[in-house]
Protein backbone atom coordinates (compact mmCIF):
# COMPACT_ATOMS: atom_id res chain seq x y z
CA UNK A 1 0.00 0.00 0.00
CA UNK A 2 2.74 2.44 0.84
CA UNK A 3 4.40 1.76 -2.48
CA UNK A 4 1.19 2.68 -4.29
CA UNK A 5 1.02 6.02 -2.44
CA UNK A 6 4.61 6.84 -3.39
CA UNK A 7 3.88 6.04 -7.05
CA UNK A 8 0.80 8.26 -6.99
CA UNK A 9 2.76 11.16 -5.37
CA UNK A 10 5.56 10.94 -7.97
CA UNK A 11 3.18 10.82 -10.92
CA UNK A 12 1.46 14.06 -9.93
CA UNK A 13 2.14 17.18 -12.05
CA UNK A 14 4.40 19.90 -10.65
CA UNK A 15 2.63 22.64 -8.75
CA UNK A 16 1.34 25.63 -10.71
CA UNK A 17 2.59 28.16 -8.17
CA UNK A 18 6.36 28.21 -7.72
CA UNK A 19 8.39 29.36 -4.79
CA UNK A 20 9.88 32.72 -5.86
CA UNK A 21 12.29 32.93 -2.95
CA UNK A 22 14.56 30.41 -4.67
CA UNK A 23 14.61 32.20 -8.07
CA UNK A 24 17.96 33.60 -9.27
CA UNK A 25 18.69 37.28 -9.53
CA UNK A 26 19.73 38.37 -13.06
CA UNK A 27 22.01 41.07 -11.66
CA UNK A 28 24.94 38.80 -10.97
CA UNK A 29 28.66 39.52 -11.11
CA UNK A 30 28.86 37.81 -14.49
CA UNK A 31 26.14 40.12 -15.89
CA UNK A 32 27.98 43.25 -14.71
CA UNK A 33 31.31 42.04 -16.11
CA UNK A 34 29.79 41.39 -19.55
CA UNK A 35 28.03 44.77 -19.48
CA UNK A 36 31.30 46.53 -18.54
CA UNK A 37 33.25 44.83 -21.36
CA UNK A 38 30.56 45.78 -23.93
CA UNK A 39 30.58 49.37 -22.68
CA UNK A 40 34.38 49.67 -22.88
CA UNK A 41 34.45 48.15 -26.39
CA UNK A 42 31.72 50.51 -27.57
CA UNK A 43 33.46 53.61 -26.22
CA UNK A 44 36.79 52.45 -27.64
CA UNK A 45 35.32 51.82 -31.08
CA UNK A 46 33.64 55.22 -31.12
CA UNK A 47 36.85 56.96 -30.10
CA UNK A 48 38.93 55.21 -32.78
CA UNK A 49 36.39 55.94 -35.53
CA UNK A 50 35.98 59.59 -34.54
CA UNK A 51 39.72 60.23 -34.37
CA UNK A 52 40.26 58.85 -37.88
CA UNK A 53 37.72 61.20 -39.43
CA UNK A 54 35.44 60.39 -42.31
CA UNK A 55 36.37 60.92 -45.96
CA UNK A 56 33.30 61.12 -48.13
CA UNK A 57 34.91 62.40 -51.30
CA UNK A 58 32.88 65.60 -51.26
CA UNK A 59 34.01 69.14 -51.85
CA UNK A 60 32.36 71.66 -49.58
CA UNK A 61 31.64 75.26 -50.48
CA UNK A 62 32.08 76.28 -46.84
CA UNK A 63 35.64 77.56 -47.26
CA UNK A 64 34.97 79.34 -50.56
CA UNK A 65 34.40 83.06 -50.07
CA UNK A 66 34.57 84.15 -53.73
CA UNK A 67 32.25 82.45 -56.20
CA UNK A 68 34.58 83.41 -59.06
CA UNK A 69 37.06 80.80 -57.75
CA UNK A 70 34.58 78.06 -58.62
CA UNK A 71 35.58 76.98 -62.10
CA UNK A 72 33.99 74.91 -64.86
CA UNK A 73 33.96 71.21 -64.00
CA UNK A 74 33.93 71.73 -60.23
CA UNK A 75 31.79 69.15 -58.46
CA UNK A 76 30.30 69.95 -55.07
CA UNK A 77 28.30 67.87 -52.62
CA UNK A 78 27.61 64.20 -52.19
CA UNK A 79 28.74 61.30 -54.38
CA UNK A 80 25.61 59.36 -53.40
CA UNK A 81 23.86 59.15 -56.77
CA UNK A 82 21.45 56.48 -55.51
CA UNK A 83 19.80 58.94 -53.15
CA UNK A 84 20.20 61.94 -55.46
CA UNK A 85 19.09 60.30 -58.70
CA UNK A 86 17.08 63.13 -60.33
CA UNK A 87 19.02 65.59 -62.51
CA UNK A 88 18.41 69.00 -64.03
CA UNK A 89 20.54 71.60 -65.79
CA UNK A 90 20.20 75.37 -66.07
CA UNK A 91 21.29 78.76 -64.76
CA UNK A 92 20.96 79.16 -61.00
CA UNK A 93 18.95 82.12 -59.75
CA UNK A 94 17.97 83.14 -56.25
CA UNK A 95 14.37 82.86 -55.05
CA UNK A 96 11.69 80.26 -54.74
CA UNK A 97 7.97 80.28 -55.43
CA UNK A 98 5.35 80.83 -52.73
CA UNK A 99 7.84 79.82 -49.99
CA UNK A 100 8.93 76.62 -51.75
CA UNK A 101 12.64 76.49 -52.47
CA UNK A 102 15.27 79.14 -51.91
CA UNK A 103 16.74 78.98 -55.42
CA UNK A 104 15.64 77.98 -58.89
CA UNK A 105 17.17 76.80 -62.14
CA UNK A 106 16.14 78.74 -65.22
CA UNK A 107 15.76 76.30 -68.11
CA UNK A 108 14.66 76.71 -71.73
CA UNK A 109 10.87 76.79 -72.16
CA UNK A 110 9.93 79.57 -69.75
CA UNK A 111 8.90 79.76 -66.10
CA UNK A 112 6.94 76.50 -66.26
CA UNK A 113 10.25 74.64 -66.73
CA UNK A 114 11.98 76.12 -63.66
CA UNK A 115 13.26 73.73 -61.02
CA UNK A 116 12.89 75.11 -57.50
CA UNK A 117 15.53 73.91 -55.06
CA UNK A 118 16.70 73.67 -51.51
CA UNK A 119 19.88 72.01 -50.29
CA UNK A 120 21.21 70.96 -46.94
CA UNK A 121 24.37 69.59 -48.58
CA UNK A 122 25.62 72.34 -50.90
CA UNK A 123 25.71 76.11 -50.36
CA UNK A 124 23.92 77.13 -53.55
CA UNK A 125 24.31 80.86 -52.80
CA UNK A 126 27.92 80.67 -54.01
CA UNK A 127 26.77 79.50 -57.45
CA UNK A 128 24.26 82.23 -58.39
CA UNK A 129 24.23 83.05 -62.15
CA UNK A 130 26.33 80.01 -63.04
CA UNK A 131 25.18 77.29 -65.41
CA UNK A 132 25.08 74.12 -63.35
CA UNK A 133 23.90 70.54 -63.39
CA UNK A 134 22.27 69.33 -60.19
CA UNK A 135 21.54 65.89 -58.79
CA UNK A 136 18.82 65.75 -56.20
CA UNK A 137 15.74 64.15 -54.80
CA UNK A 138 12.34 65.36 -55.96
CA UNK A 139 10.12 66.61 -53.14
CA UNK A 140 6.35 67.04 -52.93
CA UNK A 141 5.31 70.62 -53.67
CA UNK A 142 2.09 72.63 -53.71
CA UNK A 143 3.14 75.54 -55.92
CA UNK A 144 6.39 74.59 -57.64
CA UNK A 145 6.17 72.46 -60.75
CA UNK A 146 9.35 70.71 -59.66
CA UNK A 147 10.86 70.99 -56.17
CA UNK A 148 14.20 69.32 -55.55
CA UNK A 149 16.49 68.78 -52.57
CA UNK A 150 19.92 69.15 -54.19
CA UNK A 151 22.72 66.86 -53.03
CA UNK A 152 25.33 67.34 -55.76
CA UNK A 153 26.24 70.12 -58.18
CA UNK A 154 28.58 70.29 -61.19
CA UNK A 155 29.53 73.69 -62.61
CA UNK A 156 29.10 73.69 -66.39
CA UNK A 157 29.96 77.37 -67.14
Amino acid sequence: MEEEKKDIDQSQEPPIVHNFEKSQNIFTLKFFLILTVILILGIGTGYVLSSKGVEVGNISTGNLTDSSKISKGTKLGSDDLKTFKDTAEGILKEGGIEGEGAFHLVRPGGDSQNVYMTSSTVDLSKLIDKKIKVWGQTQKAQYAGWLMDVGRVEVIQ
